[in-house]
């Protein structure tokens, strides 16, 4: 498959299959402004793609891995949780862990804009902000 325009444009020559642009060939972008081409059989197009296929693959367990761990790990922590004494310095490390935690369960990552606001709570400004916008 060829993205108009793109598969016209020079890039560097593959030192295995020394392919050039062509429809049937394959650039991949090595950062810019350098462009390598790959024909369909080339042995380093080859390699990439299985080394492709096994980050993908280690992702998916890392993943499974961790949705399996997760209820676990986080009823331990709530239980550590529980033992620190409150009004002790620990305890506002401990709230804001265990709301992003929480945070996490539910949404499956913490957006970035979610940080600041969790953070703020158990950590707010010693004097006030007129900039402060957080809710």
């Amino acid at each position: 498959m060829t993205v108009e325009g793109f598969a016209r444009t020079e890039g560097e020559l593959c030192p295995d299959c020394k392919a050039g642009p062509d429809p049937q060939n394959v650039c991949v972008g090595m950062g810019l402004p350098i462009q390598m081409w790959h024909s369909p059989n080339c042995p380093q197009w080859t390699i990439m793609q299985i080394g492709w296929e096994a980050s993908s693959q280690r992702i998916r367990e890392q993943d499974e891995w961790a949705r399996g761990v997760f209820p676990a790990v986080r009823w331990r922590m709530r239980q550590a949780a529980a033992k620190v004494p409150p009004g002790t310095a620990a305890q506002p490390f401990v709230d804001a862990l265990c709301e992003l935690v929480q945070e996490q369960t539910g949404h499956g990552y913490i957006p970035l804009h979610r940080w600041p606001q969790i953070l703020e709570r158990h950590f707010p400004p010693e004097l006030p902000d007129p900039g402060h916008t957080t809710a």
